[in-house]
């Protein structure tokens, strides 16, 4: 397993095209804006309060995690420390790298919560429980 560290994830600005009369837009172009290429891309959304969401970590998958509307928190562990991160601005994203347990929470109202990934759904990449994520850390 990938012996990541909460510090090899980083808050990522995009590229923001701002016009006042005509709105903003953001861009993420694979392998420029981020570190790899986007396989996937799913959201979450009318999370109810108090609900997390993830508790999972990943053998291999990248991630961007990008709060396109509201807010939440994500909250990464590498086994050994924990860092929790706000995202509230659509123009930033989280970079995930593989090996790291990774909570969402506090959603606000009406958040959405976009998520890139570098490779289709795959069963397998999953580390479901939080006790064999640390076996396979140490």
């Amino acid at each position: 397993m990938n012996r990541s560290s909460v510090y090899d994830c980083s808050v990522i600005e995009l590229d923001c095209h701002s016009s006042d009369r005509r709105g903003n837009m953001s861009v993420v172009e694979n392998g420029k804006s981020i570190p790899f290429d986007v396989r996937r891309v799913y959201y979450l959304y009318d999370v109810p309060g108090g609900v997390e969401r993830g508790g999972h970590a990943h053998r291999s998958l990248y991630q961007l995690i990008i709060a396109v509307s509201g807010s939440f928190s994500v909250t990464l562990d590498d086994g050994k420390l924990k860092r929790t991160v706000f995202l509230n601005r659509p123009n930033r994203g989280l970079l995930v790298v593989p090996g790291l347990w990774r909570t969402i929470e506090d959603f606000s109202s009406g958040a959405v919560c976009m998520v890139l990934a570098s490779s289709e759904y795959d069963e397998e990449d999953y580390i479901r429980d939080y006790g064999s994520f640390l076996n396979l850390k140490n």
